[in-house]
């Protein structure tokens, strides 16, 4: 055999040995978090009087990261920061802290999602590779996209659009054909071992489409507007938080002590609909007119909980907010409810983190394919329409948007 031949079969497959070891290891983790989660989620809903020691669970997260965990409290801002300039293996203990500070937010009744914690869980475990197989800067850069695409499909059983997160949340420049592959690879592995466990994901059916015409389009249109305008204010409440608490709260440990305290007065008030994932009132905005507050809340909720320090994502939150800000536009918006929900659980995600055709595929694979038409208009307006910043800190400011915003500020002098 010819050695030019011999070498790049070997080199194919270490890359899938490789692929196969991280998504095994990454599916099995998000399926022993998705299990320990609804676990917390249940006991709390069970024993709804441990919400008053949100505050106590704060001090232990601030604590912890505080003493053990200060050079991986950025979360998914140190992977992408990582990626594009290598500096440093990323500690394995990113993983067990951030599963544990997410578990403790929800025990206790804080508002959070979980993609951020299955991306840093499979980021850190697939960085472990780095060492093992002495890569490369380059080649570790591939090994974080596996990490990143088996983590985000393990937890949400949509790997298309978790390869295509992996990729665009990090940057298509200079795409790789083997790191489309590998991660196509890694999200479909990490998917098929977490079903194999008792993991069940929440997949939905549209029914009812609207024949397509020029004024559809302009209702697409203007429904994905709102939904971008809804990611704006997300992304912005976010970094206001962040910079008011560590502004006014000098040390890290107090800051979800004293955000968890006031997260407690709060749900006294206005209930516990809008702590946690928030799944059945998701689920609920595809049949029945919700709250025209809801989405609102879910986004001061949710913002001023991570701002505060806890830990966990914010895509699901994010799905909560669009489907609900999406049931209500169905009172002003000439189209059906269910589908109006699922345009705005696909666009705010799309707009929150600039990951536009991630959210089409997220949108097929949710939803089917009847519906794609509609929710690719609005996910493709809500990007355009989010601004300048996203969710993810370190994200570069890459593709057609920032290339249109260029373009008007060139204008402009």
């Amino acid at each position: 055999m010819d050695i030019k031949i011999y070498n790049f079969l070997f080199y194919i497959l270490k890359w899938l040995f490789i692929a196969l070891l991280i998504s095994v290891l990454v599916g099995s983790a998000s399926a022993l978090f998705l299990y320990t989660l609804d676990l917390a989620g249940n006991f709390r809903d069970g024993h709804p009087l441990i919400i008053i020691l949100l505050p106590f669970a704060g001090l232990i997260i601030g604590y912890m990261y505080f003493k053990y965990g200060n050079d991986v409290i950025r979360g998914n801002n140190h992977l992408i920061d990582e990626f594009h300039t290598p500096r440093s293996v990323i500690p394995f203990k990113m993983a067990p802290m951030v599963y544990i500070g997410t578990l403790l937010t929800h025990l206790f009744g804080g508002s959070a999602g979980r993609e951020g914690t299955a991306v840093q869980m499979g980021g850190a475990i697939a960085d472990q590779f780095t060492a093992l197989f002495k890569l490369s800067n380059n080649e570790r850069k591939t090994v974080l996209i596996i990490g990143i695409s088996a983590g985000f499909s393990s937890v949400f059983g949509t790997p298309l659009a978790a390869a295509v997160f992996s990729l665009e949340v990090l940057s298509f420049r200079k795409l790789k054909s083997l790191n489309v592959c590998l991660a196509l690879a890694a999200a479909f592995i990490a998917d098929y071992i977490c079903r194999l466990y008792p993991i069940q994901h929440s997949h939905y059916t549209l029914s009812s489409f609207p024949y397509f015409n020029f004024k559809i389009l302009f209702w697409c249109i203007a429904a994905g507007l709102i939904f971008g305008l809804a990611a704006y204010c997300f992304s912005g409440l976010l970094r206001f938080f962040e910079s008011t608490f560590k502004k006014l709260i000098k040390h890290v440990v107090l800051r979800p002590v004293i955000g968890g305290a006031i997260i407690v007065i709060a749900i006294y008030f206005m209930g516990t609909r809008y702590i946690g994932l928030g799944v059945p009132v998701i689920n609920s905005s595809f049949e029945n007119l919700q709250n025209n507050y809801d989405f609102l809340l879910k986004i001061l909720f949710t913002t001023f909980t991570l701002g505060a320090g806890f830990k966990g994502g914010e895509v699901t939150p994010l799905f909560f907010i669009g489907a609900t800000l999406g049931n209500i536009l169905s009172c002003f918006v000439p189209l059906p409810m269910a589908l109006l929900a699922a345009m705005g659980f696909v666009s705010v995600f799309a707009g929150a983190t600039n990951t536009p055709l991630a959210s089409c595929f997220l949108g097929f694979e949710l939803f089917g394919a009847p519906g794609i038409l509609f929710i690719s208009i609005s996910c493709i307006t809500a990007y355009l329409f989010s601004g300048k910043k996203s969710i993810y800190h370190s994200q570069l400011p890459l593709g057609p948007k920032y290339l249109i915003y260029k373009k008007l500020r060139n204008f402009k002098k």
